[in-house]
């Protein structure tokens, strides 16, 4: 327990150092100076490396998939400390909007500090989510943006972590918000063949080893009596971890009207893949 929390006391040390440092170096990728430090990085990921890697990614996603590169608006659902702002930087330039929205509100108000440009703006919504805003308003309620608004809606580790309900609710507000062509770049744990094939790895790990982080990815409980969003039993609530079958996905698309255009798998089915989780690519038409 001493080492534990010792090596994390020595690693915000190094990494508020080390980003000090860093920033003198950065040439080619400027965006990534406003990389936090460990204590304010959110999103299941920590690692300034990681957290480097991931602006790179959805960056890259973000250019192939806008038709106008820059002056931009972008809406990025659940932005939490800011990865995408980050991402986003370089198409909304001037003229463009990115807008972050997070129930969370101590990291909107880090987001509102740290992004002090008059073309990024933070909302912090007032919504219910068992793991992360429990004691918010239950209510269902839509973003408070305008409609037919944004090029691109994004949402890292989002859909992850919302049931049945909510999922299809949120997925409407994304064809609302969207203009004519516009894109949403979402996350999700999607529970299709490849995730299925995958079954027999992680039980042959878990065999082998009694039990590692292989068991983490394993969809068995239904959230809320759901046939189609599931979660691990490990999980003290359904939204630690949401998993959605091919069906599910479908319900989606059928009751908001979106196109799906592209899926990329993600590696946690133990294949090789662009990012950690599934990224879908949805168009308005």
């Amino acid at each position: 327990m001493y080492k534990i929390y010792f090596r994390k006391i020595a690693y915000f040390i190094l990494d508020s150092i080390y980003i000090y440092l860093d920033k003198s170096f950065v040439m080619r990728s400027r965006n990534i100076r406003d990389i936090p430090v460990v204590s304010k990085r959110r999103g299941g990921k920590r690692s300034y490396a990681e957290w480097a890697h991931v602006i790179g990614i959805f960056q890259t996603l973000f250019h192939n998939y806008l038709g106008e590169k820059s002056d931009t608006k972008i809406l990025d659902i659940g932005c939490g400390t800011g990865l995408l702002g980050i991402a986003s930087r370089p198409f909304v330039q001037s003229k463009g909007e990115y807008v972050g929205i997070d129930v969370i509100k101590s990291d909107v108000e880090f987001c509102r500090n740290h992004f002090p440009s008059s073309n990024y703006r933070f909302i912090h919504f007032d919504l219910n989510n068992p793991l992360y805003s429990p004691s918010q308003v239950k209510k269902k309620q839509p973003w408070p943006v305008e409609d037919e608004s944004f090029d691109i809606v994004s949402a890292l580790s989002v859909w992850t972590h919302l049931d049945e309900q909510d999922s299809i609710f949120y997925f409407q507000e994304i064809r609302r918000v969207l203009k004519h062509k516009g894109k949403a770049i979402i996350t999700f744990f999607i529970l299709d063949d490849n995730y299925n094939e995958s079954l027999k790895i992680r039980n042959d790990e878990i065999g082998r080893f009694h039990g590692t982080s292989q068991k983490q990815w394993i969809f068995d409980k239904s959230a809320y009596d759901s046939l189609d969003w599931f979660y691990p039993s490990w999980a003290k609530v359904p939204e630690k971890a949401i998993g959605i079958t091919d069906h599910g996905l479908n319900k989606m698309l059928d009751a908001s009207g979106l196109h799906l255009s592209k899926h990329y798998q993600g590696n946690w089915k133990e294949i090789p893949g662009l990012f950690f989780q599934d990224i879908l690519v949805f168009e308005k038409r």
